[in-house]
């Protein structure tokens, strides 16, 4: 039987990794580098960074159930090093700090926040969002909703004003539009997806017991894929795009799953612990078969992406880390926790950019998964 690792092209270096302190992974040189490279950090900023992230892992649960209704979002504020809270009720405020985080008055709730987007979404798809409105997302330090946009178009302006009647919104203009990271062949990357005349490249996201997760745009329900040596690999079990973009694939023939996500000589090849959602503001990495191992923080959560043609993908999560064509599906972590699964964003490598990714519970929910940890 063949002995095909999924997410590593190597098993002697999964197994080398396998053998790493969980405490020398998270200060790995490899990864203090790469932050340094895309987030302009010096070596113990990088290393404080991760310190600090790991920190805030603890005490963000207790925080926001500290908030209680008054919880009004909560994100890293990298200059303090520590996690903030949101609050709309200044009572509230004593019982958040006594957990060790930062408080900041907010003038919504994330609830609030949350329902306006949700009418925002309802908004886009009775109306059809002009393909120059790119994306929306709950903010909790303006109280706002921000829709950011390419141009002031007549049909642009129609939909905003529609909007501002759903919620409170703040425009923000940028002229690039979003699309997803799919490709054509390129030979020893990850997985392909055979089509009519030619085959899809994508990226795997993370291990589950019985295959693998990645981007729902990659392909559809029943579609096979090979491995990154050709050979057959799988099946998409499951696939959900527009709306959302995930997928399952299931495999067989001889391939299995560890719990370990390509470091592609960057950094230690990752052994994933877990999948602890990261706060705006945070770093994170992500790994993919075109640009490899990427740095960037988390700008933004629960953000509506308009790929355009009316293909909307919800509560996508925004990054500055930059991706291009073929890291579709690809996995973004923070330290050694699971976040997701690359979705599409604008720019490249060369230029800079932001990407999004669906984040990872959303599809264990979906198809009764569960994640493969270290």
């Amino acid at each position: 039987m063949k002995r095909h690792v999924i997410l590593s092209m190597s098993v002697l270096a999964m197994t080398a990794f396998l053998t790493v302190p969980a405490t020398a992974q998270e200060l790995s040189p490899g990864l203090v580098s790469a932050m340094q490279r895309d987030l302009g950090m010096t070596e113990s900023q990088a290393q404080q960074r991760i310190r600090q992230e790991a920190e805030i892992r603890k005490i963000e649960t207790s925080a926001e159930q500290a908030a209680g209704k008054a919880f009004g979002g909560s994100w890293f504020d990298p200059e303090k090093g520590r996690l903030v809270v949101g609050v709309t009720d200044d009572k509230a405020a004593a019982a958040v700090r006594a957990t060790g985080a930062e408080v900041a008055r907010v003038s919504r709730t994330a609830a609030e926040l949350d329902a306006a987007q949700s009418r925002i979404d309802g908004v886009a798809k009775t109306t059809k969002a002009p393909d120059a409105v790119h994306s929306w997302h709950p903010d909790p330090k303006s109280g706002s909703v921000v829709v950011t946009v390419g141009a002031e178009t007549p049909d642009v302006e129609a939909f905003l004003a529609e909007a501002r009647k759903a919620g409170p919104v703040t425009v923000r203009k940028n002229a690039a539009q979003p699309k997803t990271y799919a490709a054509g062949t390129v030979g020893g990357d990850p997985y392909y997806v055979p089509v009519s005349g030619g085959y899809v490249r994508c990226s795997i996201g993370f291990s589950v017991h019985g295959g693998f997760v990645t981007a729902g745009h990659c392909a559809g329900t029943g579609a096979n894929t090979q491995g990154w040596d050709w050979s057959a690999q799988g099946q998409f079990a499951g696939s959900s795009f527009p709306g959302n973009d995930y997928a399952f694939v299931r495999t067989g023939n001889g391939w299995w799953t560890v719990p370990v996500v390509l470091g592609w000589g960057a950094v230690s090849d990752v052994l994933v612990r877990g999948q602890w959602e990261a706060p705006v503001g945070s770093s994170i990495c992500r790994s993919g078969s075109t640009t490899h191992w990427r740095c960037g923080q988390v700008l933004a959560k629960n953000e509506t992406v308009n790929y355009g043609n009316g293909q909307l993908v919800h509560q996508l999560i925004k990054t500055s880390a930059c991706a291009q064509g073929g890291d579709s599906g690809g996995s973004f972590v923070t330290g050694d926790q699971a976040q997701g699964m690359t979705s599409g964003g604008w720019g490249d490598c060369n230029s800079g950019g932001e990407t999004w990714f669906q984040p990872l519970t959303e599809v264990l929910n979906a198809y009764g998964l569960r994640l493969h940890t270290g």
